[in-house]
């Protein structure tokens, strides 16, 4: 049986002031192996690091999109990773792979890619110390929508998740805001109507060897990629 191949878009970053580097998070390598796919990098063509926010548009015209095209033809599906950066092809990645179908799960700052890369916009939370919680396993909890694809896949109804980050989501046209915090923030998004295209502001990589719930959001994820005919 053909295994899924899973492309991890690379955080391009500069380390120090002499090397660039594209970056893979292991734990999230770790855990598509662990479910049965293969990980691949999808890494950036451009030598330059093209920086962005939610006025990633105006870098567009730079992206190297057909060698972008050409990796993620390799792939069944597409996860976007977090960290504190954004890079314009990351966006236009998400916005590729909403366009065409293709399934992807967007983690953190990826949830920020799903979201700008459909004309969304994000904001600074006002309370960070709350959650930039690095080191801590569970932070708060988060209220599933009944009915929301996300729900379909884990049957709960609330959940417990790590936190950190310092941004989240405002205008996100095309997705619906489907699982919440208690200070409101929107810590899932989706979008209906398509293979598998969800966005969230906690990271299951980090949690999925000892909690299933967690571990559910890869097994479905790559499950969905199973039947992606690229």
């Amino acid at each position: 049986m053909k295994k899924v191949i899973i492309g991890i878009v690379a955080k391009h970053k500069k380390e120090d002031v002499i090397r660039t580097e594209s970056l893979i998070c292991d734990e999230i390598k770790q855990a598509i192996f662990d479910n049965g796919g293969i990980a691949v990098g999808i890494l950036s063509p451009n030598e330059e690091i093209l920086y962005s926010g939610d006025n990633w548009n105006s870098l567009e015209n730079k992206i190297r999109k057909e060698e972008i095209k050409a990796q993620l033809n390799f792939c069944d599906g597409i996860i976007l990773q977090g960290g504190t950066t954004n890079e314009a092809y990351e966006n236009w990645i998400a916005h590729y792979c909403y366009q065409n179908d293709i399934p992807v799960l967007g983690i953190c700052a990826g949830q920020n890619c799903l979201v700008r890369g459909l004309g969304g916009t994000t904001f600074k939370i006002p309370n960070p110390e709350k959650h930039m919680k690095m080191t801590q396993k569970y932070v708060h909890t988060v209220k599933i929508e009944k009915g929301s694809n996300i729900y379909a896949i884990l049957k709960r109804k609330e959940i417990m998740v790590n936190s950190r980050h310092k941004r989240t989501i405002d205008a996100c046209p095309n997705l619906e805001k489907v699982g919440f915090c208690d200070d409101g923030y929107a810590d899932v998004v989706e979008a209906k109507g398509k293979k598998f295209y969800i966005g969230v502001r906690f990271h299951p990589e980090s949690l999925y060897k000892e909690d299933e719930i967690m571990n559910q959001i890869f097994k479905s994820f790559i499950e969905r990629c199973s039947s992606y005919e690229n």
